[in-house]
Formats: C-alpha cells, structure tokens, sequence
C-alpha cells in the first residue's frame, strides 16, 4: 500500500511552510531517518526525516512552492516489495480523502498561495480511536494541542494524530471540535456550551479596498505578507487582546558596568590570535535579567487558565532583529551561566537567526525576554510580551545625562530600562520588585561574577 508523506508540522504555532528543497527524486530508496526534504518556516529552515521505508514513487509537490499547508500531501511512497509505478499511479487517490474534510472557511481559503499546488490539499485529520501511543495510555501531543484540547473539553487519546510519528497537532483538535467526532474530557465539560470550545475571535485587519481607496492610483506598490509577518500579527494581536499589559519604568547607571565590561574583555585569553570573548551590554543585561527572575522567583512564572507555572531557572528569549520579522533566541539556564558563555552563544544564535538555521528548541518557550534597541538609539519604548511568557524588558540607549549625586549635580551614563509585565501572574508590587533586583546587578555589576 503506497505509503503518503504529508507536509510535517515543524513547531506548534506552525500552519504552513515553504517546500524549499527536495534531497531525494522519484525512484531514490529512502531508509527512516533519511533526510529526504528541506521546509522554510516562518522562522527557520529545517530537514525533514523520513518516517518509513520505501521507494520514493511520486513527487507531488515540486521544490519552491510556497504556502504548503501543514499536512498536505507533498510525496509517496512505495513500500517495501509494492509496485513503484501502481504507487505512483495511485498518488491522487492518496490525496482524494480531501472532499471528505470539512470545508474550509472562505477566508481561509483566499488565502492559498496561488502557486501551491492542487494536489497538496491536505485532508483534516479524523477524529478517530486510533490515537497515536506507545504501549500504556501515554498520547503524544504538541503543548498547542493539549491546550486547545484542555479548553474545548476533548480527549486527546480520541483523536489520530497527523504530525511526525503519530503526533497529535494543533489542526488535530481544531478538525475534532469542528466534526464532534471526538470524545468529551468529562460529561460536564460535553454539557457546556458549543461557543465556550471555539476559539476566541481574532480582530480581522483593515480589507485592502478601504485602505486603498485612500490613496491615489499608481502611488503605491503592494508588497504580500509572508509567513513570518503573518505569524508575528498574529502572536502580537493575540497578546494584546489576551494578555492584561502593564508597566513599570527605571532607570539604571551604567559607569561602572561599563568600566567592569571593558576589563573583563581586555583580560579576555587569546585564541588563535582572537579574544575568547567580547562581552557587550547586551550580554550582561541578559544575566541581569537572569539573577533577577532568579532572586524574585514569584515573577519568573507563566500563566495558564488552572495552574500557575513556576519555572525552576531562568530561559531568556532575547529578540533578534532578522530580515522581514523577528526571532526571539534563547539562552537556557543563563542565571548559571558566565557571562563569557551567555557572550559566545548569544554571538552564535544571533548569527544563525539571521541566517535561518535556529532549531525550534533554540526558539520556543522560555521564561521572560530582553528587547534591546539601544543600539538604535532608542532611548524608551514599551515591548508586547511574548507569551507564555509574563514579563518582557525593553531596553533604551545609554547615554550620558544630568544627574543629583548628594544634592550636586553631575554627569552619568543613564539607561531606561521598561518592564512589560502580565498582570494576571505578575502585579505591580512584585514587577517593580524584580525590575529593582535587575537594576542593582547592573548598578552593581560585580554581583554578576560571583
């Protein structure tokens, strides 16, 4: 029996990729763990692994096309002993599950890229007994998944998974709350109301004919929003109108930070003819900010709607300006990492965001994260937090200002630093509480080095 591969969900929060490249050809034998492909996220470029052995029968979607929607039929192949050209042959009955799937919203589909191709409809996942398991009643699901499960009172080992190895994914459950075909969490959660499963709306922009209307023909050039612009409106308008905003203001020396740094760096070993290291500011705020949700382990949480998630260190995301968007990078564990190391990966993630080659582990989660636009010359400005996270800190520019030391005037190196903080886990007492920690490590960077 010919054997589909389907356009893989590479991370959570994705919908839809770019099949940038095929590593194989029809007739090549594939082993699992093969790289067969390589797929263009809104964030990165990543291989994609064979699954199951066979022959490759039939290419469906060709390399370059854009906008392949997450489980899409993209290839065939033949198993083991199958006829290679009747698994060939049957390639658009692999995909003729497709009219069975619930219609698309309109929307939605206006959206289709026109140049994905039309066999790569991909058919919505059943909701059918044959959860994917391995041996007890252990149901392998991404964390979207399980939430929009928890929310819409669906049992996960209910549903088929269609993500990598039987994974259930976020399009898993959307399909079995739109069909009802799955089993309910709890008889109490089957009597609640339909509305209270379905999503939370999202705000639709502006349509193109009334902002277009407002300009002069021929004045103007429409550019279409790629993945990763579409996926940071949408994270950011979700923020917005679900996450409960406040903030809280300092303002930190940096004198003796920066005499500090540039000891450090002129200390710094020599290899191969090159330093070690080389710390910047941004370096030492991310360990501040690090000690800081270390020291006040109250703010260092996420918020979900049953349970309070206390994190045990400290995982900051810093966000990395990329062409066409952004990437928030992470430094796992960085209140236990020297400043040398928090330096060295911080240089690497940064390298490889630009280029992207960031692994969605190197990317997803983290406990808080650090904006830096000093380096622009911004001197204040206010982040949207990127959840789960509860806090997110922007830092402004250092720059030198008049300051009152003892009643005298004088002259320092100032920052702003603000504290975008999630007010349903993180009040105001507690923000300005982990702000005040972050600010004595930079006011007293030596803190920092022991």
């Amino acid at each position: 029996m010919p054997i589909n591969i389907t356009m893989p969900a590479l991370s959570p929060t994705m919908e839809e990729g770019n099949l940038a490249k095929w590593l194989v050809k029809e007739g090549d034998t594939v082993k699992s763990g093969d790289i067969i492909a390589e797929i263009e996220t809104d964030k990165a470029t990543m291989e994609v692994e064979a699954v199951d052995e066979g022959t490759v029968a039939k290419i469906v979607v060709p390399a370059g096309t854009e906008g392949v929607k997450v489980n899409a039929l993209i290839a065939v192949l033949a198993a083991d002993g199958e006829d290679v050209a009747a698994a060939a042959s049957g390639a658009g009955s692999a995909a003729a599950p497709a009219p069975k799937a619930p219609e698309a919203p309109k929307a939605e589909a206006a959206s289709a890229p026109a140049t994905q191709a039309p066999a790569a409809a991909a058919p919505a996942p059943a909701a059918a007994p044959a959860a994917a398991s391995t041996g007890g009643n252990r149901t392998f699901s991404s964390p979207l998944a399980r939430r929009l499960a928890k929310e819409a009172g669906i049992d996960l080992s209910a549903i088929a998974g269609s993500g990598p190895h039987g994974r259930v994914v976020k399009s898993d459950v959307e399909s079995a709350v739109a069909g009802g075909g799955a089993k309910a969490a709890s008889a109490a959660a089957a009597a609640a109301p339909q509305a209270a499963a379905a999503p939370a709306p999202v705000a639709k922009g502006v349509s193109d004919d009334a902002v277009l209307k407002l300009f002069e023909p021929g004045s103007y050039e429409l550019v279409p929003h790629d993945g990763m612009r579409k996926v940071i409106a949408k994270r950011l308008v979700e923020s917005k109108q679900t996450v409960p905003h406040f903030y809280v203001t300092v303002d930190c020396e940096l004198d003796v930070l920066l005499s500090l740094r540039a000891q450090l760096n002129d200390a710094a070993p020599r290899k191969d003819g090159a330093p070690a290291y080389k710390l910047s500011v941004n370096d030492m705020v991310i360990k501040a900010m690090a000690l800081a949700l270390r020291d006040v382990p109250d703010a260092n949480v996420s918020w979900t709607e049953t349970n309070m998630v206390k994190h045990k260190h400290a995982d900051v995301g810093v966000a990395v300006s990329i062409p066409g968007g952004l990437i928030t990078p992470i430094i796992r564990k960085a209140e236990e990492k020297t400043l040398s190391v928090i330096s060295n990966e911080m240089r690497d993630l940064g390298k490889r965001a630009k280029d992207r080659k960031l692994k969605p582990e190197e990317y997803q989660g983290g406990t808080s994260s650090v904006s830096n636009m000093g380096m622009m010359g911004v001197k204040h400005f206010a982040a949207v937090i990127n959840p789960p996270h509860a806090t997110i800190l922007a830092v402004g520019a250092g720059e030198q200002r008049v300051i009152v030391k003892n009643g005298e005037m004088a002259i320092a190196t100032v920052m702003t630093v603000t504290l975008s903080t999630d007010h349903r886990c993180v009040d105001g007492a507690l923000g300005a509480e982990l702000l005040q920690a972050f600010k004595g490590y930079i006011e007293n960077p030596m803190g920092m080095l022991v």
